[in-house]
């Protein structure tokens, strides 16, 4: 069944769909509000089963240039005691790596692969989504020029996607009452500095508790010359009574000082963060927040994905991996169904309640609830016999059963759409 398809939105979840559309067979356009997409946005991780895919689009040896292949992800309490070194991705003996990547890269690397694929006449930036109607035959997105001209554009096709993330305006007009996004309670703070390797080079690392946070990890590899290396880092505070969830913008830049304050305690042999923060050029804050599930996604010609669907607190590294398996799961719902409406209904069923469980698991902290298990059972440190590792690897275990990358499950699939 080849169909035309609008995607709203030119992120991470849009650009992947397009290539997995566009490799079946589909006609496939991309509308992104911004004029130019410029490597803006954190580090984030792809987990394997989101690698599967791009493996599938052939892109693991593009990912390769600009990401790490993440070895372990070590969690310590904030004292700096590890009680926790978990194999990730291909060291874990999964049959795909897991990367961390600068996301601005990513996309990046995902826009010029559709060009070059789909044409550059068919990924068209600097088009704002403002509405969609919608016939028994067709549906018509209205997209509005973000220039002084502010022209109004008409879109036809068979299928219009939404994934024009958090602040979704397609979500909007299928739930109009929805209101502003959820605030979670907690701030946080992110920035990247260039640094000496920590631990082994290629580890991500949790430290602390759900009160405070630090996550660490490298997204480049060391330079040659210098051997330092570029570190992501993102800490996460409760928010003070005077704050609230605010705009979220990843680009609001504020003072560092008060951050240094905070961790300046927490300096360990294996890891400066004090050192680590001071050495960031800037610090940008970003309010932690959701959306609610839904109890439904599709309307007729039209359905949500990526954080339009399903906006997720980043924890448990599966905001993009999951954009990226939505990305395939509605691909292979139309190879496989006959019509529009029943392909939408299965891409439905098959992805909105699996989101919906992470969503409410990682409210609950994810796999990060051992931190706080640490926290609140040693307040003053540990030895290595008191480590509860059958806790802790049950956490682990079925958080990642609940995400879709446990290794038996995963290892059995190949580089395809295959559910």
């Amino acid at each position: 069944m080849k169909k035309s398809f609008t995607i709203a939105g030119g992120g991470i979840g849009g650009l992947v769909t397009a290539l997995c559309l566009h490799k079946n067979g589909h006609e496939v356009r991309v509308y992104e509000s911004v004029n130019e997409l410029k490597p803006l946005g954190v580090g984030i991780n792809l987990l394997p089963h989101a690698v599967r895919i791009l493996d599938y689009l052939g892109l693991v040896p593009e990912l390769e240039k600009i990401g790490i292949k993440t070895s372990n992800l070590v969690y310590a309490n904030r004292l700096g005691q590890i009680f926790l070194s978990d194999p990730r991705g291909t060291f874990a003996g999964y049959k795909w790596p897991q990367f961390s990547i600068h996301r601005g890269l990513l996309q990046q690397m995902l826009y010029r692969q559709c060009v070059a694929t789909l044409g550059s006449d068919k990924i068209i930036l600097g088009h704002h989504l403002e509405s969609f109607s919608q016939t028994e035959d067709a549906i018509t997105a209205v997209f509005t020029q973000n220039n002084d001209t502010k022209k109004r554009v008409k879109v036809d096709s068979d299928v219009l996607i939404g994934a024009d993330g958090i602040h979704s305006v397609s979500r909007a007009q299928c739930y109009p009452e929805e209101g502003k996004v959820i605030f979670s309670g907690n701030i946080l703070y992110r920035g990247t500095s260039l640094m000496p390797p920590f631990l082994n080079g290629s580890t991500m690392t949790m430290i602390g508790s759900n009160q405070q946070k630090m996550v660490i990890y490298p997204i480049g590899l060391p330079h040659p010359t210098t051997g330092l290396q570029h570190i992501n880092w993102v800490a996460n505070l409760k928010a003070e009574a005077h704050e609230n969830g605010g705009i979220q913008d990843w680009n609001k830049e504020v003072e560092k000082t008060f951050l240094l304050e905070k961790y300046k305690a927490w300096r360990y042999d294996w890891l400066d963060v004090y050192e680590m923060i001071n050495r960031a050029a800037s610090l940008y804050e970003f309010p932690m927040s959701d959306r609610n599930p839904l109890q439904k996604w599709s309307f007729g010609r039209f359905s949500l994905l990526g954080d339009a669907a399903h906006p997720m607190y980043p924890i448990g590294s599966n905001g993009a991996s999951q954009a990226i398996l939505d990305a395939a799961s509605l691909t292979e719902a139309f190879r496989r169904e006959t019509t529009v409406e029943q392909a939408l209904q299965v891409y439905e069923e098959n992805r909105l309640p699996a989101t919906s469980k992470i969503v409410i698991q990682n409210r609950k902290k994810g796999p990060d609830a051992i931190l706080d298990l640490m926290e609140n059972r040693f307040p003053t440190g540990f030895s290595t016999e008191e480590i509860p590792h059958s806790e802790i690897d049950a956490t682990m275990s079925n958080y990642k059963k609940t995400a879709g990358f446990d290794i038996q499950t995963l290892n059995q699939k190949t580089a395809s759409l295959e559910e």
